[in-house]
């Protein structure tokens, strides 16, 4: 069996994840190609990814590609995650994992109606509300949620989600209808109201984004294409570290790895899968510092993070298992970062990595300095390391 120790797998994560600064570019779209999809459950990470493996792209390079390119598109995803994808992969996305959870979606927001609205027929309901919300869209072109709940009656019903609790407040299914459009992929979110680390984002049709629609592609090939990617980007990785990234149960991996052509290679006590044309090992480059926002792609891209993470866990992510800013130096996380109220960058090595180390992770300070400018963003999820670096 092949070998693939951590040192090659070290190699991989530098150039693949454009980390080194060799590797770097400032093609937005391409980076988030070379990730799959980038992290957006908060805002702000998409803009730090970008950051982070680019050379000169500013804040505007990515809301250029996110809002007048449309080379990239927000979405739900895998583990019910908010990912931005290359419109390209989207297609794939919503074949092999957003239709899936547009059925539990509605699902789950049904059985709230049902439980704590005046509603006799909610299926009917539910098909109605959507359809009368995706015309008042299409009439309007782009909208925000209190627009379209203002143009349509229906999605100002009110629900109260836990009757007879006390921390149960009644409220309107605006959200859940158009969650539930998104999820089928008939609507998009598009701009935010304010700056890049807003949430609150104006809706479009999907046809403002893919002329048409989303095409409509088979599932099993769809998931084969998707791991196929995360493998090429992510691998040699287990195949629990596959399952866990796509949220797909254990017979959905096993059917889409089935139509790929992969290798098993030994990762040094545990046998991981890597597809077969591409078992050369990549050459090693120069030593490479990196300030990861919190939730990047990288870190979030597998489960088992050892061979990466130390001992650094417990500093670094929270209790839900979400990391926040990370140093990282030459493959490994090293300390953790934050940006203080006054916009200044700080970090804190959690090992001494040496002189070179430190020196390199300053440079990279500065730079993500000057990405945030005036913005003050602070991490949605918050961990022990960044609370300690902005008290």
């Amino acid at each position: 069996m092949r070998s693939m120790n951590v040192a090659e797998r070290r190699a991989r994560l530098a150039l693949r994840h454009r980390l080194s600064p060799q590797a770097r570019t400032d093609d937005v779209a391409g980076i988030a190609r070379s990730m799959v999809v980038l992290h957006a459950t908060d805002p702000a990470t998409v803009f730090l990814s970008v950051a982070a493996r680019s050379v000169g792209a500013v804040p505007g390079a990515v809301e250029k590609a996110l809002y007048d390119d449309r080379t990239l598109l927000r979405m739900l995803a895998m583990r019910r995650t908010m990912f931005v994808a290359p419109v390209e992969l989207v297609p794939v996305l919503q074949s092999s994992t957003a239709n899936g959870l547009a059925a539990k979606q509605r699902a789950t927001y049904s059985r709230l109606i049902e439980r704590g609205g005046d509603v006799p027929d909610v299926p009917a309901f539910f098909a109605e509300a959507e359809e009368a919300a995706h015309r008042a869209l299409l009439a309007r072109g782009e909208a925000t949620g209190a627009q379209l709940g203002a143009d349509v009656p229906l999605l100002r019903t009110r629900v109260d989600p836990a009757p007879g609790k006390s921390y149960s407040r009644p409220t309107s299914v605006t959200t859940w209808i158009l969650v539930t459009l998104g999820c089928e992929g008939r609507i998009v979110r598009g701009r935010p109201n304010g700056s890049w680390t807003s949430s609150q984002y104006r809706w479009s049709p999907a046809e403002a984004w893919l002329p048409g629609g989303i095409e409509d592609v088979p599932a099993d090939g769809a998931r084969a294409e998707l791991v196929r990617r995360w493998l090429r980007a992510f691998g040699p990785a287990p195949a629990a570290d596959l399952k866990w990234w796509t949220g797909w149960n254990a017979g959905d991996v096993r059917k889409a790895l089935a139509l790929l052509d992969v290798t098993e290679v030994d990762l040094g006590g545990a046998t991981g899968l890597v597809l077969s044309d591409d078992l050369e090992p990549e050459p090693a480059p120069e030593p490479w510092a990196a300030l990861l926002p919190a939730l990047d792609p990288t870190p979030m891209g597998w489960q088992e993070r050892g061979w990466f993470l130390g001992e650094h866990g417990p500093a670094l992510f929270d209790r839900n298992g979400n990391i926040g800013p990370s140093v990282w130096w030459d493959g490994r996380i090293i300390g953790g970062w934050a940006q203080r109220k006054d916009g200044e960058i700080v970090f804190r090595l959690l090992e001494d990595a040496g002189a070179e180390a430190e020196a390199a992770v300053e440079r990279e300070a500065a730079r993500m300095a000057a990405w945030y400018g005036d913005v003050r963003a602070i991490p949605r999820f918050r961990t022990p390391l960044e609370r300690e670096l902005t008290s």
